[in-house]
């Protein structure tokens, strides 16, 4: 195996004299070069949701696939009086994590705590655990733990904490807020999301043709569609099939796309 970091890596696919291909698996921080013959036993070390692995093969298969809550959950989990309550979101942006923590914050404005993590993306590479005030590294990493734990991303899980008078130390502490998220999390229904980029398409009326064929062959739906002696429509295209969409819809003459 061969390392190499992100921003030095390339992604093409390479073969040696002997003929034998070579996969580029793309980590959060790092490629790992690896010979086809040795792939299989490597995938079956380390699972995708450990390395969030994206293959590049001849504009081969891309990750473009994650887990996500389909829509709010909730769990508690009490101990020595204190109360942990876990709410469990679906979010996609900082601004949507901002508000539902202001919101919760309003809500139980008589809680001690109101911790929370966050990861968002489909590659899971923004994410946030806070504290918020308890001892450091004793609540916002164990709700993010519970998070990666399950493969998830676009999610905001917020632990708000009553007090109940005894002190449960960083050993309780930790166990509270890992079992209050893992009781939302199991509350919650998975679902899988796509990664994806929006097209507007412009063509000529003649060569609509074309462009439907492109549009029928790889399954897009259409909106936004204005046709006349100068035509455009829009589409969202789904990661993995971004490079033959561009490709194929650049042999359509008179045919110019632009990312939206």
């Amino acid at each position: 195996l061969e390392l190499f970091l992100n921003k030095n890596a390339s992604r093409s696919t390479g073969s040696e004299s002997k003929g034998n291909k070579i996969f580029f698996l793309r980590t959060k921080n790092f490629y790992i070069k690896i010979k086809r013959q040795y792939l299989s036993a490597f995938v079956s070390l380390f699972s995708e949701n450990t390395l969030n692995l994206t293959f590049c093969m001849d504009k081969g298969l891309i990750k473009d696939s994650y887990k996500s809550i389909a829509a709010e959950a909730r769990g508690l989990f009490k101990d020595n009086g204190s109360k942990f309550i876990a709410h469990a979101y679906p979010v996609e942006t900082e601004e949507e994590v901002k508000e539902i923590v202001a919101a919760l914050k309003k809500e139980y404005y008589d809680a001690r705590h109101h911790v929370y993590a966050y990861r968002l993306g489909y590659m899971g590479d923004k994410f946030r655990a806070n504290d918020d005030g308890e001892p450091s590294g004793s609540s916002g990493r164990p709700v993010l733990g519970q998070i990666d734990s399950n493969g998830l991303s676009d999610i905001l899980v917020v632990v708000v904490r009553y007090f109940g008078g005894i002190k449960l130390g960083i050993p309780g502490l930790i166990r509270a807020y890992k079992t209050s998220t893992a009781d939302a999390l199991a509350n919650a229904e998975i679902v899988e999301k796509i990664a994806s980029k929006m097209y507007r398409v412009h063509f000529g009326y003649l060569n609509m043709n074309g462009v439907m064929k492109v549009m029928k062959d790889m399954g897009l739906e259409q909106k936004n569609q204005k046709f006349d002696m100068e035509c455009s429509l829009e589409t969202t295209v789904r990661l993995s099939q971004v490079d033959s969409f561009i490709e194929r819809m650049g042999d359509v003459e008179g045919c110019n796309i632009e990312e939206i």
